[in-house]
C-alpha cells in the first residue's frame, strides 16, 4: 500500500512539474509574439491619403472625380505637387474640369505637373511657366533633327549668317525646351515627323534674340540627351576655322620718299635725287 501510494506522488508531482513547464513555454512563446507586434507597430510607417487615377490616361483628356479615387500613401514619400484635397483637385464649378498634359498609369499619383489648372485646356497657356513665352521657329528635316524633336526635348540654336562679309555658324541659345511641334504639344508622340515649326519656351530677351537672328539668317537645332546638364560654352565657327585655314593680313607699305633737285643745264632741265633733310 505505501510503494502504491508513493508511486501516485511521485506521478502527481511528475505531472504537475510538466503543466508548469508547458505553461512556461506557453507563457514565452505569448510574450514573445506580443514583443513582435510592438515591435512592428513601431516600425510601421505613418499612412496618409492621396489620389491617383483609376485607369490610364492621356494627353488631353479631362480628369472627372470618376477618374481618381484616395489610397492609403507612406507619409514620409509624398510625391511633390500630389493632391490630398479634393478642392484642390477641383475646382467650384462642375466644370472646371483639369485636362491631362502627360500620359499617367493606372494607379499613379495625379501631380500638378501632369494636369491644367481647373477650368483650363492643353494648350500653351498652360505649359508655359511663369515670366516665360512661347516663340515658334522655322524648321525643316535637316534643321529639325529629321523630326525626332518632341515636346519636352531640350535643344541647342545655332545661327548661321554673314557679317562683315563672312559667313559663319555660332551658338546662340544653349538648353531651349521645345514645349510643341507643330501645333502639337503632346510629350508622348513616339513618332519621327516632319515638322514646320518648333515651339520653345525661353524669356522675353531670348525671344527679340532669336527673333533677330531667324530674320537674318538661318536656324539650326541641335537635340541635347536626356538628363544632361552640361551647358554648352561659347562656339562660333568660320570658314576659315573649318577648312583650317589662317587668315593673311595684308600689310600696306608705304613708297620711300624720295628728295631731288632740279637743275638746268643750257635749254635742259635735270632733277638729280638728293638725301632727303627731314
Amino acid at each position: 500500500m505505501r510503494i502504491v501510494f508513493g508511486f501516485v506522488l511521485l506521478l502527481g508531482i511528475g505531472l504537475a512539474g510538466g503543466a508548469v513547464y508547458m505553461a512556461q513555454g506557453y507563457v514565452g512563446a505569448q510574450r514573445a509574439a506580443l514583443e513582435q507586434e510592438r515591435a512592428a507597430r513601431a516600425a510601421q510607417v505613418p499612412l496618409v491619403e492621396l489620389f491617383v487615377v483609376n485607369k490610364q490616361m492621356s494627353y488631353g483628356e479631362l480628369l472627372t472625380k470618376d477618374d481618381v479615387r484616395l489610397v492609403k500613401w507612406p507619409e514620409n514619400a509624398i510625391p511633390e505637387g500630389s493632391y490630398q484635397d479634393p478642392a484642390k483637385l477641383f475646382g467650384e464649378r462642375p466644370d472646371d474640369l483639369r485636362t491631362v498634359l502627360r500620359r499617367m498609369e493606372k494607379d499613379e499619383a495625379v501631380l500638378a505637373v501632369k494636369v491644367s489648372d481647373p477650368g483650363q485646356d492643353a494648350g500653351l497657356t498652360s505649359r508655359l511657366q511663369k515670366g516665360m513665352r512661347a516663340f515658334a521657329i522655322k524648321v525643316d528635316v535637316t534643321s529639325g533633327v529629321s523630326g525626332f524633336l518632341r515636346p519636352d526635348d531640350r535643344v541647342d540654336v545655332y545661327w548661321t549668317g554673314n557679317a562683315n562679309n563672312q559667313e559663319f555658324t555660332k551658338l546662340i541659345e544653349a538648353g531651349v525646351k521645345i514645349i510643341a511641334i507643330d501645333q502639337t504639344a503632346d510629350a508622348e508622340r513616339n513618332t519621327a515627323t516632319i515638322a514646320r515649326t518648333v515651339t520653345v519656351e525661353i524669356s522675353p530677351t531670348q525671344v527679340a534674340t532669336l527673333a533677330q537672328a531667324q530674320s537674318t539668317g538661318r536656324l539650326t537645332l541641335s537635340l541635347v540627351g536626356a538628363g544632361d546638364d552640361t551647358v554648352a560654352s561659347s562656339i562660333q565657327v568660320d570658314q576659315n576655322g573649318l577648312l583650317g585655314l589662317k587668315e593673311e593680313k595684308i600689310v600696306e607699305r608705304k613708297a620711300e620718299k624720295v628728295c631731288t633737285i632740279k637743275t638746268r643745264r643750257g635749254a635742259e632741265v635735270l632733277e638729280i635725287p638728293i638725301p632727303c633733310t627731314n
